[in-house]
C-alpha cells in the first residue's frame, strides 16, 4: 500500500542529506546531544519493566511524571481495577516519555554526521527496542490483557475507565502514552531501519483496532471529547503510516475510529469552535487527518485542516509562533486578550511546525514556511536553556509572553519535556525541500542556515554559508548540471531582496512572503548570494496595536526586565516610510543589544533572565523620523493626545505598518489630523505643528510640491478648527516598586488646564461612574486597575488620559496537603493562591535540600525521626510570604 499523495508538490529530504554547520541551532542540538549519548536506556525501560515484573536492574525512572506511580497500584487489565475510591495510583501518564526518547534516539541516528555516534545512537535505539519486545511479550505471556499487542507502563485498565468516560484525575490521557510509544517505534523504523520496531508497533495497532472497533460512535464521540482525559495524541497518525508500512487497509479504519466529527465537520464547512479547547489535544490530531485525506480521498479532512490552520494564524499566534493560554485556544483574534501568565506550551508549537511541514509539502505555500521559521527560530530554540544536562532536556513547558515572563527550564518527564527531546535534534529536516518523483527538477530554501545538501538522486550538492539571522546574507554554492529550478523564500518582513548569480545580479520579483525562482541550467561550482537586509521593526498585536514586539529580520527580541506590568517603547522618531525603525539598536554584553533603556536578548536565546515580549507603545508627543537627537528637528511638540477608544493619533497614523510613497504618508498625516481636529482633540496650531513636523521629516525621500501642500493643508484645518484646543489633563502618582506594581495602595492626583475658563474635570476607575476629581488624591487599593480622567472645557471639548496602575499590598498563601505512600514515603503537594498579581513561584526546602522552585507534586522517603519542610511562595508584584513549616512524621 501507497500513500496517496497525488497532490503533494514538494517532499522534505532524509535527514543525513542535510547536514548544520555552526549557526544558532547548532548551541541546542550539541547540547541535546549529549543527553541522548549519557542517558541510560535502563532508565528509560524501569518503568515499563517494573509494569511487567521484570529486573529493572537497579535502574531509576527519569522523574516527574515519569515515575513508578503508586507503591501499592497493580498491573490491572482491562477489567479487574477495583474503582477510584480503592485505587492507589499516580505518574499515570509513564510510558510516554521513553516514547519521545526512542523518536529523539532514532532522529538524532539519522542526521548525525559522525560515523561513530551514528553506530553508538543506533546501539542505544536497538537497545530500547529489545527492552520493549521483552515487555510486550512478557505482558501477553500473562494473559492478563486483552489482546498480545498490548504494551504500557501501567495496566489496561485506564483503557477501560475511559471508554466508562471516565475524566481526568481518575486516569490520564491513556492514548496519548499509546501513541508516543507507537511514534517512537515507527521512528525506530524509519530513521534506524529497526524491522523489530516495526512488527511491534504493529501489535500495538491491532490491540487499539481491538479495543475501539467493537464501540458505537457515540461513545467513541464522547471519549475524544473528555478534557484530557480523551486526549489521544496523533494516534490517527500513526496508524496511517502503519498502513502505508505495512500494506494492511485496516489500520485507516483503525485511524478513522479517531475522529472528532464534531470539530471536522465543523472546521470543514468553515466555523470556528476552536475557543475554549485545549489546544495541544486537538493540534496533535491535525496531522492525522491529514493522512487520512490521503489514504481516503475524502476533502472534509484536509479541508477542516486547512481551516483550522487558518483560525489559528496568525488571529491566535503570539509573536513567537505559540499559541494558547492555560493549555486552551482562546476567541478567535485574541492575542493581545488572550495574554495570561501561562501561554503558549511547547508542545503545541511542536505539532504545528509538524503540520506547516506537512501542509507545504502539499501545497508549496510560502506562508507554511514563514510560520515555520517564525516558530522554530523562536519559540522552539529558545525553549532549550543554554545549559549542559546528563539527566534534564532543560526545555520549558511553556514559553510565555506576559510582562516579566521567565521560561521555567528541566521539565523531566513532562509532555513539553518529552516533544522538547525531540524538536532539537532535527533542526535540517526543513531547510531544504524537493520536487516529488517525475516533477521537473525544482529545490525550495525554506530557511537560510549555515549547511550542506546532498541530493544524490540527481547529483545535486547545495552548500549554504550564512550566519543569519545575525546577518541578513547568505553565500549559496551550487553543484548540478543541467535544469534545477531553485527557489529561494523572500522572508514576509524583508524589503530589498536582491539575489546575484556568480557576481551578476539576477533580475527577480522579490514579493515579501513569497518565492523568487532561479532557473538556469547549472554548471557545478556556481555562486548564489542573497541579500536581505535585517530590518528592526515595530509589529503591532492585530487585536491591539499599542501593545507590540520589537523583532530584528526572524528574531523576535526580548526586553529584559524585573517589571511584572508592562514595559513602554517610545518609537516614532526612529520610523522609516515602510515602518521599520532606523534604531540605535548597539551590540551589547552577552549577545544583548540596547535600544536607549532597553536591554534586548534574541528569543531563542535560551537565557535565564525575566523578559518582555510585548511592550506598550508610549510616544509622549507627535514626532516623525528626522535627523539629530534628543529635541528632533521633526518632533511636532504636540501631545500625542488619545482618542476615547485609547487609541493615539500615533497609532491611528502608522495602523497599516507603513506607506508605499511620501505622498501616501503625508496624505494620512492629514487625514489623521483632520480626524483629531473634528474630535477637539487637536487646534488649528497644533494641527499646523504636526504637519510642519510631517514635511520636515525624513520618512521617505522629500518630493517637490510639499510647501505648497503644506500651505493648502494647514489653511484648510484653519478653516475647520474651532479657536484652542481641547483641555490638557495629566494623572500623577509616585511611582511604583521595580516590579511596576505598588505594594501599598497607591495615591494619584489629577490636574487639568484649559485654554479658557476652568475645565470641568471628572475621573473614573475601570467601568465605574464618572465622579469629580477633587484637590484629594485617588486611592486604589489592591488590583489592576484602568484609570481615566478626562477634563471638558466650555465648548464642550474632550481630552482625556488613560493610565493603568497595579495594586498588591498582601503576599500569596501557600496550603500544603501531604498523601501517605506506603510505610515509608510521602507525596507533598503546595499549592499557593494569590488573586491579585498571581503566584510567581513557592520554593521548600528540606533537611538536607537546598531551597528549590516548586513545579510539581514531589516525594520524600520517611526517616526514622520528624523532618521539617519549608516553604513560602512569592507573588508577582514581588511580595513574600512568611515561611511556613510542614512537619512529616517518622516512618512507620
Amino acid at each position: 500500500m501507497t500513500n496517496n499523495l497525488a497532490s503533494a508538490v514538494a517532499e522534505p529530504f532524509p535527514l543525513a542529506a542535510v547536514e548544520l554547520h555552526e549557526g544558532i541551532f547548532t548551541r541546542a542540538r550539541d547540547q541535546m546531544l549529549r543527553l541522548a549519548r549519557a542517558y541510560p536506556v535502563d532508565r528509560l525501560l524501569a518503568v515499563f519493566r517494573a509494569n511487567a515484573g521484570l529486573d529493572t536492574r537497579g535502574a531509576q525512572p527519569p522523574g516527574g511524571w515519569e515515575d513508578f506511580g503508586h507503591a501499592d497500584e497493580e498491573a490491572w487489565g482491562p477489567d479487574d481495577y477495583p474503582g477510584r475510591a480503592a485505587a492507589p495510583t499516580a505518574n499515570l501518564l509513564r510510558g510516554h516519555y521513553a516514547g519521545h526518547f526512542l523518536s529523539m534516539l532514532a532522529l538524532a541516528h539519522a542526521g548525525a554526521a559522525d560515523a561513530v555516534l551514528r553506530a553508538e545512537l543506533k546501539a542505544k535505539v536497538d537497545q530500547m527496542v529489545e527492552g520493549l519486545r521483552e515487555v510486550q511479550e512478557t505482558l501477553a505471556a500473562s494473559g492478563r490483557y486483552s489482546h498480545p499487542g498490548f504494551l504500557a507502563a501501567y495496566g489496561e485498565w485506564q483503557f477501560s475507565r475511559l471508554e466508562g468516560l471516565a475524566p481526568y484525575g481518575e486516569i490520564w490521557a491513556p492514548y496519548y502514552t499509546c501513541h508516543k510509544i507507537m511514534a517512537g517505534l515507527l521512528d525506530a523504523h524509519r530513521h534506524a531501519g529497526s524491522q523489530v520496531a516495526l512488527e511491534i508497533a504493529a501489535a500495538m495497532g491491532r490491540w487499539v483496532h481491538g479495543r475501539l472497533s467493537v464501540l458505537p460512535a457515540e461513545q467513541r464521540r464522547d471519549m475524544w471529547s473528555l478534557y484530557i482525559a480523551g486526549e489521544a495524541g496523533g494516534m490517527n497518525e500513526v496508524l496511517c503510516e502503519l498502513a502505508v508500512r505495512t500494506g494492511d487497509k485496516t489500520f485507516v479504519e483503525t485511524a478513522r475510529l479517531f475522529d472528532l466529527d464534531s470539530l471536522l465537520d465543523a472546521a470543514a464547512d468553515g466555523r470556528d469552535v476552536l475557543d475554549g479547547m485545549h489546544a495541544n489535544q486537538h493540534a496533535a490530531t491535525l496531522l492525522g487527518y491529514l493522512a487520512l485525506g490521503d489514504l481516503t480521498g475524502e476533502a472534509r479532512y484536509r479541508d477542516a485542516v486547512v481551516n483550522i490552520w487558518d483560525m489559528l494564524v496568525p488571529g491566535r499566534t503570539f509573536a513567537h509562533g505559540g499559541s494558547g493560554e492555560n493549555e486552551l485556544w482562546g476567541p478567535a483574534g485574541a492575542v493581545a486578550r488572550d495574554i495570561g501568565n501561562r501561554n503558549a506550551e511547547t508542545c503545541v508549537a511542536y505539532n504545528m511546525l509538524k503540520l506547516a511541514r506537512a501542509l507545504f509539502e502539499r501545497t508549496g505555500d510560502a506562508r507554511y514556511a514563514e510560520y515555520y521559521e517564525r516558530a522554530v527560530t523562536n519559540q522552539v530554540l529558545g525553549s532549550r536553556r543554554d545549559a549542559d544536562s546528563d539527566d534534564s532536556p532543560e526545555v520549558t513547558y511553556m514559553f510565555p509572553v506576559h510582562p516579566g515572563a521567565l521560561r521555567e527550564y528541566d521539565n523531566v518527564g513532562t509532555c513539553c519535556g518529552g516533544t522538547g527531546l525531540e524538536n532539537h535534534v532535527k533542526y535540517q529536516d526543513s531547510v531544504y525541500f524537493r520536487s516529488v518523483p517525475g516533477a521537473d527538477r525544482t529545490l525550495w530554501v525554506n530557511l537560510y542556515v549555515a549547511s550542506a545538501l546532498d541530493w544524490a538522486e540527481h547529483d545535486v550538492r547545495v552548500v549554504q554559508e550564512t550566519t543569519y539571522p545575525l546577518e541578513g546574507t547568505s553565500r549559496i554554492r551550487v553543484d548540478a548540471t543541467g535544469d534545477v529550478d531553485l527557489r529561494l523564500r523572500v522572508p514576509g518582513w524583508v524589503t530589498g531582496f536582491t539575489v546575484t548569480v556568480d557576481g551578476s545580479p539576477d533580475v527577480v520579483d522579490a514579493v515579501p512572503g513569497q518565492y523568487v525562482s532561479i532557473r538556469r541550467d547549472w554548471t557545478p561550482g556556481a555562486v548564489v548570494e542573497v541579500s536581505m537586509p535585517l530590518t528592526l521593526r515595530e509589529v503591532p498585536a492585530p487585536d491591539d496595536t499599542s501593545l507590540v514586539t520589537l523583532e530584528l529580520g526572524p528574531t523576535v527580541l526580548l526586553a529584559r526586565s524585573a517589571a511584572t506590568t508592562w514595559l513602554q517603547v517610545a518609537a516614532a522618531t526612529w520610523r522609516r516610510l515602510d515602518g521599520t525603525l532606523d534604531a540605535p539598536l548597539t551590540p551589547a554584553d552577552g549577545g544583548t543589544w540596547r535600544l536607549g533603556d532597553l536591554v534586548l536578548e534574541p528569543a531563542w536565546s535560551g537565557s535565564d533572565a525575566r523578559y518582555h515580549m510585548y511592550l506598550r507603545r508610549s510616544d509622549a508627543r507627535i514626532g516623525f523620523a528626522g535627523p539629530g537627537t534628543g529635541l528632533l528637528a521633526a518632533d511636532s511638540g504636540v501631545p500625542n493626545v488619545a482618542r476615547q477608544d485609547g487609541s493615539t493619533f500615533l497609532d491611528a497614523l502608522w495602523s497599516d505598518g507603513g506607506f508605499a510613497s511620501r505622498a501616501g504618508f503625508l496624505q494620512a498625516v492629514l487625514r489623521t489630523t483632520r480626524e483629531f481636529v473634528g474630535l477637539g482633540l487637536l487646534s488649528a496650531a497644533e494641527a499646523e505643528a504636526v504637519l510642519g513636523a510631517a514635511v520636515r521629516s525624513r520618512v521617505g525621500r522629500a518630493e517637490e510640491g510639499e510647501a505648497v501642500f503644506l500651505t493648502e493643508a494647514t489653511a484648510a484645518l484653519r478653516a475647520e478648527a474651532r479657536a484652542g484646543s481641547a483641555p490638557r489633563v495629566e494623572l500623577v502618582a509616585a511611582a511604583p516598586s521595580v516590579t511596576g506594581w505598588y505594594h501599598r495602595p497607591a495615591e494619584l492626583t489629577v490636574t487639568a488646564r484649559a485654554d479658557a475658563g476652568e475645565p470641568t474635570v471628572e475621573v473614573r476607575v475601570d467601568e465605574a461612574p464618572w465622579t469629580p476629581a477633587g484637590p484629594e488624591p485617588l486611592v486604589l487599593g489592591d488590583g489592576v486597575h484602568t484609570v481615566t480622567a478626562r477634563a471638558v472645557d466650555q465648548d464642550g471639548r474632550e481630552r482625556h488620559v488613560v493610565r493603568e496602575v497595579s495594586v498588591d499590598t498582601t503576599p500569596p498563601r501557600t496550603t500544603a496537603t501531604a498523601r501517605r505512600l506506603g510505610a515509608r514515603g510521602v507525596e507533598i503537594n503546595l499549592t499557593a493562591t494569590d488573586d491579585v498579581s498571581g503566584v510567581d513561584n513557592i520554593r521548600w526546602k528540606g533537611p538536607d535540600t537546598f531551597w528549590a522552585t516548586f513545579r510539581e507534586p514531589f516525594t520524600r522517603a520517611l526517616a526514622d525521626r520528624p523532618q521539617v519542610i519549608e516553604f513560602a511562595a512569592t507573588d508577582r508584584a514581588g511580595n513574600e510570604e512568611p515561611i511556613q513549616t510542614l512537619t512529616l512524621p517518622p516512618a512507620d
